[in-house]
């Protein structure tokens, strides 16, 4: 790995404010997103451990993001994470990967018509 690679990405990700938000009466509707970009040559594997306020680390089951590929994973579906975040909830995220990625959160909350929607970059350390 070139140090060019490393600079385009890092091994861990930590999200420390998350917190799912209503999904709200549009069509659209409120929602996390991790996305991760992997610009590597070969398969990234990733791990999640989820943190909470009143009970103990969750550890998700282990992903894979293709090389040269970039996935985005819906924190309210339990088809993308495996398990069911509570809505309001307030949680932390971090991401481990064998290889540096590139990894974003973004949130969108519908609670008002004139929708909000933002996205941050997580601290790597």
């Amino acid at each position: 790995m070139t140090e060019q690679q490393r600079d385009m990405g890092r091994n861990q990700w930590v999200y420390p404010d998350l917190e799912l938000p209503p999904p709200g009466d549009f069509p659209l509707k409120g929602h996390e997103s991790l996305i991760i970009l992997n610009m590597n040559a070969a398969d990234a594997s990733v791990a999640l451990t989820l943190y909470f306020t009143d009970r103990e680390p969750v550890v998700l089951a282990p992903l894979k993001i293709p090389a040269r590929r970039v996935r985005c994973l819906r924190m309210d579906k339990v088809d993308d994470i495996g398990i069911q975040i509570p809505r309001e909830t307030q949680y932390a995220l971090r991401l481990n990967s064998d290889l540096p990625v590139v990894a974003q959160y973004g949130r969108l909350d519908t609670r008002q018509q004139n929708m909000a929607f933002y996205t941050v970059m997580g601290y790597s350390g």
